[in-house]
C-alpha cells in the first residue's frame, strides 16, 4: 500500500502541467523525412523536438547584468565634475574634519 501511495505521489508531481493538446503542422514532405531522421538519431519524437523548440522560443529571455546596466539611464554629470575632491568633501561632513 505505501509503494502505490509513493507511485500516486510521484506521479501527481511529475504530471503538474503535462496535459497535451493535438498540433497539425504542414511542412515538406522531404523535410519532413530528415526531422524523423534526426529525431532518430537523438532517440525521441519529432513532437518532442517540436515541444523543446516551442519551449525554447517562448521563454522569457533573461537579461545579462552587464545588459541591464546599458539600459539604464545616463545621469546627467559635467564632464569637469571633480570625483576625487566631492569624495574628500563628503568625508569631511560625515567625519566633522
Amino acid at each position: 500500500m505505501r509503494t502505490n501511495s509513493i507511485y500516486a505521489y510521484f506521479c501527481s508531481v511529475l504530471a503538474i502541467n503535462t496535459m497535451k493538446a493535438r498540433l497539425n503542422l504542414t511542412i515538406e514532405q522531404s523535410l519532413l523525412e530528415e526531422v524523423k531522421l534526426y529525431a532518430n538519431r537523438k532517440n525521441t519524437s519529432v513532437s518532442e523536438l517540436v515541444e523543446e523548440y516551442f519551449k525554447v522560443i517562448t521563454q522569457t529571455k533573461k537579461q545579462s547584468l552587464v545588459d541591464l546596466l546599458r539600459s539604464l539611464p545616463k545621469p546627467d554629470i559635467d564632464e569637469n565634475f571633480d570625483w576625487k575632491e566631492e569624495y574628500y568633501k563628503g568625508k569631511m561632513k560625515k567625519y566633522g574634519l
